[in-house]
């Protein structure tokens, strides 16, 4: 480790070895060791994904239309393309974030804004109504922007309870949140009818699609069970999709869609001319932002088009399903349902006599990185393309952990903090 910087510079054949020999300490993402964080096809397109990125490695996207009006066209691109995948309508608006983290403290703080222009002299504590399950980046931005998050317990299928979500609705509501999927557990919440109550109680609807976002328009062409979820769906205000997730893009590469671009006013940042340079903006919350994110989002995009999107959802989808048949066939495993609207799952243990963190611990040892859910206690599994190639490996991994731990008695814990 080191203590202090060099004195002197090191070359970079050196360095680019020792970055090679470092990951050696990484999980074996491309031998599917991983349910999440890493998003790969195959070599073609993640050569694309850094070609593209590596090309506007060094400009700003914070002089996007001054300076790089490159940029500004790529968004534009980018916002077309993504307006046609989501159903968005004429006048519809886009921002390009650095994560879903950042699109979900971007549509609330709209949202807040909102809120108060639209009630000037209100004074009283707001507050976001959202389902037990929806993603933790949700109580973060309420942590930041003094919000209080509302979070309601689910129904038996792990969706929100709508009518329970409208009862905790009051004067002081500026959204309504909804997940398609849950990150959790891979199921969608009711989106149209999260999108009456916000018709009818005049309430902002955000849809969190951050992980679902590029791949459920395609997993729907497939014949796979996805409700309608995006501006499709009257009632929806705003919705968020990660283009560095299953878009393929280089990270990070996050939208925020708005059903009408009048809302962008409200979400940009402006520092007048107080100010001795004059009048400082921003679209989001960054200032500096790389602009190789959008170059790779552009790029990948395009270079897989419908098609290519048809084929990394087939291979995802594929690679689910097969986890799902193959896990329900090992005794003393059951995995959760409703599953298969979605690439994530989860799988519990239905015999006392094996303990399901027990499970995951050994498929630690065994070198996968194991998702892990506390409520019930379970195991997660994210899915993408890389997994195809792979489920037999890890079914047989899976019901060796199974045969060890009944066996043998061992019992786990659940590990706060895991993936």
């Amino acid at each position: 480790m080191l203590t202090t910087l060099p004195s002197t510079g090191t070359d970079w054949e050196t360095l680019r070895s020792e970055l090679i020999e470092m990951k050696k300490l990484d999980v074996d993402w491309r031998r599917g060791r991983l349910p999440a964080y890493i998003y790969y096809y195959d070599e073609n397109l993640r050569q694309v994904q850094s070609e593209a990125y590596a090309l506007y490695g060094v400009e700003n996207a914070l002089g996007a239309g001054k300076v790089f009006k490159s940029l500004t066209a790529m968004l534009a691109d980018i916002g077309g393309m993504a307006f046609d995948l989501f159903h968005a309508p004429a006048g519809a608006g886009m921002s390009f974030t650095s994560g879903g983290t950042e699109s979900l403290f971007e549509a609330i703080k709209t949202a807040r804004k909102f809120f108060r222009i639209k009630h000037p002299g209100h004074s009283g504590p707001l507050n976001l109504v959202a389902p037990m399950t929806a993603h933790p980046a949700v109580n973060k931005a309420g942590e930041i922007l003094d919000v209080d998050i509302r979070r309601i317990e689910v129904g038996p299928e792990h969706r929100a309870d709508v009518d329970a979500m409208a009862a905790a609705v009051d004067g002081n509501t500026i959204m309504i949140f909804g997940s398609a999927p849950c990150f959790t557990f891979g199921v969608f919440d009711p989106i149209a009818a999260l999108g009456r109550l916000a018709l009818e109680r005049g309430l902002w609807l955000h849809v969190d699609g951050c992980w679902g976002g590029f791949i459920s328009p395609f997993a729907k062409r497939l014949g796979y069970p996805i409700p309608d979820w995006d501006l499709a769906v009257p009632g929806v205000t705003s919705m968020s999709a990660d283009i560095h997730k299953f878009g393929f893009a280089s990270k990070g590469a996050s939208l925020l869609v708005f059903r009408d671009e009048a809302m962008k006013a409200y979400e940009r940042f402006e520092y007048g001319s107080s100010w001795a340079k004059g009048t400082y903006v921003t679209p989001t919350f960054l200032g500096s932002r790389p602009a190789g994110a959008i170059a790779s989002a552009w790029a990948v995009m395009r270079y897989l088009g419908w098609e290519g999107y048809m084929a990394t959802t087939k291979a995802t989808m594929d690679a689910t399903m097969g986890f799902i048949r193959g896990i329900d066939a090992i005794p003393g495993l059951r995995c959760l349902r409703p599953n298969g609207e979605s690439n994530l799952f989860g799988f519990v243990s239905n015999d006392p006599a094996v303990d399901i963190m027990a499970v995951a611990d050994l498929l630690d040892k065994k070198g996968w990185a194991t998702g892990r859910l506390h409520r019930p206690l379970g195991i997660q599994q994210g899915v993408n393309p890389v997994h195809l190639p792979i489920v037999g490996e890890y079914l047989d991994d899976v019901r060796e952990a199974v045969e060890q731990v009944r066996a043998s008695g061992q019992t786990g814990a659940f590990k706060d903090g895991t993936y």
